[in-house]
């Protein structure tokens, strides 16, 4: 044994440019998604049939609906016809929804090429290729790779909205997304073929949507990436308005979220490499939910300081962000080979719909009981998954000819 200096324990070159160049694809998209988010309100009121707030509402969230509608087909198509067919192909749709938004007269049209633009769910295609191209002991720390290029995507997106959109104005920001895709796309056709191919489709053995959607330990993973972004949706509506309410301007509120999500980044990699290391991947992921928990028992007692919400926040992404890398990679060594595309889809619909629901939740809740509403809804949530996640079974490494 030598610890770190094992090649086991190293991504190999091949493995590290899958995972970067695959995590690069997952920021370059949402980072034309986080840029539009800020400014989208308050642009959309200007387009014809701007002064309905139903309208704009389901302009900014059909996205998501049809996201979650094609997560699991696109998913499935990739284990059929191949991982960079069904990615170029959903990046495609993103950029023709782009390019329509930016061309956007009214909201109606507005409506529609934000549904086009959701059509490009391509999600579990992606992390689907990197559980090809990289040995599964060390896919946790590759799957870190995109949720760093997550919490990046979305920091970057909250300092330079509002200046792009000052600049180049908003439909300039839906032309910046298009170019970052046709630049996505580039570099998903250089990647090379997988190091460790997997086999596509094996008639034989096919699984149905049915024997997915209800494999016990898939359940558990898919209960918990629901109860993580609902409680992540429902924090980020009650945490502005506390903000606002401490006298913080809304303009000002990355000032908060900017160090707490770049420092949290600073725990993941070294928490991953030394669980893997120690064998110790179950407690990492368990102890980071428990750390979930503790924010949110924190967000209850001292939400009445800009700077212990701002040290509570470093709290939640440090929990968060291991979580989100961990989640998609014990999918992926769950699920059975000939449909990892297909159990990262139905994996991606819950996150979708957590997401959602969440928001919801979160809003009807602060309406009625406040921020601490909120938290006491965000922290059962956590508690749950908890009482879930205690016994789950810690997936066995498959054979690998280089391990």
């Amino acid at each position: 044994m030598t610890g770190s200096s094992s090649p086991a324990l190293r991504l190999t070159k091949g493995e590290r440019t899958a995972a970067i160049t695959l995590g690069a694809v997952f920021a370059l998209r949402l980072l034309g998604i986080f840029l539009i988010l800020p400014v989208f309100s308050v642009w959309a009121q200007t387009l014809e049939g701007g002064s309905s707030a139903v309208m704009v509402g389901m302009a900014l969230g059909v996205y998501g609906l049809t996201q979650a509608i094609l997560q699991i087909p696109l998913g499935a198509a990739s284990d059929r016809f191949g991982r960079k067919p069904v990615i170029v192909a959903g990046l495609l749709a993103f950029i023709a929804g782009s390019v329509l938004a930016a061309f956007a007269q009214s909201v109606e049209m507005l409506l529609a090429a934000r549904a086009i633009q959701g059509a490009g769910a391509v999600s579990a295609a992606v992390t689907a290729m990197i559980s090809d191209s990289v040995r599964e002991k060390l896919l946790t720390r590759a799957m870190a790779f995109v949720g760093a290029s997550i919490g990046v995507s979305f920091t970057v997106s909250l300092v330079a909205s509002p200046v792009l959109a000052d600049t180049i104005g908003v439909d300039g920001i839906f032309w910046l997304t298009a170019l970052l895709c046709v630049i996505a796309i580039a570099a998903v056709l250089r990647l090379p073929a997988p190091e460790h191919p997997e086999a596509f489709e094996t008639p034989q053995a096919r699984a149905t949507l049915r024997d997915v959607f209800f494999h016990s330990d898939l359940m558990r993973l898919n209960l918990g990436i629901f109860c993580l972004h609902m409680a992540q949706m429902a924090l980020f509506v009650a945490i502005p308005l506390r903000l606002v309410e401490l006298g913080l301007p809304l303009a000002q509120h990355w000032y908060v979220y900017l160090p707490a999500v770049l420092v949290s980044f600073a725990f993941l990699m070294p928490a991953i490499r030394q669980a893997e290391k120690r064998g110790r991947t179950k407690e990492l992921f368990v102890g980071s939910i428990c750390l979930v928990l503790a924010a949110f028992a924190g967000f209850e007692i001292f939400d009445n300081s800009v700077l212990l919400i701002c040290v509570l926040l470093l709290v939640f992404f440090s929990g968060f962000n291991v979580l989100e890398a961990s989640l998609p990679s014990l999918v992926s060594k769950t699920a059975p080979r000939e449909c990892k595309g297909l159990a990262l889809g139905v994996y991606n619909t819950t996150q979708s719909v957590g997401v959602f629901i969440g928001g919801a939740c979160g809003g009807w809740l602060y309406s009625i009981f406040g921020t601490h509403g909120v938290y006491v809804f965000c922290g059962a949530l956590m508690v749950l998954w908890i009482i879930v996640a205690w016994n789950m079974n810690t997936p066995s490494g498959r054979t690998e000819s280089d391990s």
